[in-house]
């Protein structure tokens, strides 16, 4: 495994922490204050909010892994990972990175291989899809879109989180998949338990 060098640590480490801060400030603005569910506590939510950002760090740490490329998502200590990668060896190294971070409980993988090369058209394209998803995504009401994470590779949409119950992802299945541009959509969406 190769490690990055002390300045890109301090860096990547000082990232995850002005991250975390954002996050805690920021989270879930969109949506009118409730209480958590049964099953949460804010204390457990901050806890997932600070061990996403520890999985976050650890995977910045690493050079053979292309972190800015994977998602993490954490709930009672599972983690999810997702988002598209080079190789088999990069997921492998990511989710052994992630069940290494104290307090993970389990890791869940759902990270894709990337295709082809893409074009900067087609990069491009990608980050379009992904906004209008995303929009989409926010403007129903019947989706909780802050709990849904989207990425999109050559035209597959990617949809991560964890979610209450079925009805919300079919939902935001057919909400991205109404998107033009749209080829295919994984489903890598968890239901909270």
């Amino acid at each position: 495994m190769t490690r990055n060098p002390l300045g890109l640590r301090i860096a990547s480490t000082t990232l995850a922490g002005v991250m975390t801060i954002y996050m805690a400030g920021c989270s879930k603005a969109e949506e009118p204050i409730r209480a958590p569910s049964a099953n949460t506590t804010i204390g457990t939510e901050i806890d997932d909010s600070l061990l996403t950002t520890r999985v976050k760090a650890a995977l910045l740490d690493n050079i053979d892994i292309k972190s800015l490329d994977l998602k993490v998502e954490t709930r009672k200590g599972e983690v999810m990972l997702s988002g598209f990668v080079d190789n088999q060896t990069q997921i492998d190294h990511a989710v052994a990175i992630a069940r290494a971070v104290p307090g993970v409980i389990s890791v869940s993988n759902g990270v894709n291989l990337k295709g082809a090369p893409t074009t900067i058209g087609t990069k491009i394209d990608d980050a379009v899809i992904t906004a209008q998803v995303k929009t989409a995504l926010m403007a129903d009401a019947s989706v909780k879109s802050a709990d849904i994470a989207a990425v999109t590779r050559d035209g597959i949409v990617q949809l991560s989180g964890f979610v209450n119950n079925q009805p919300q992802i079919d939902r935001a299945l057919a909400v991205a998949g109404s998107i033009k541009g749209v080829i295919r959509i994984n489903n890598e969406m968890t239901i909270k338990h």
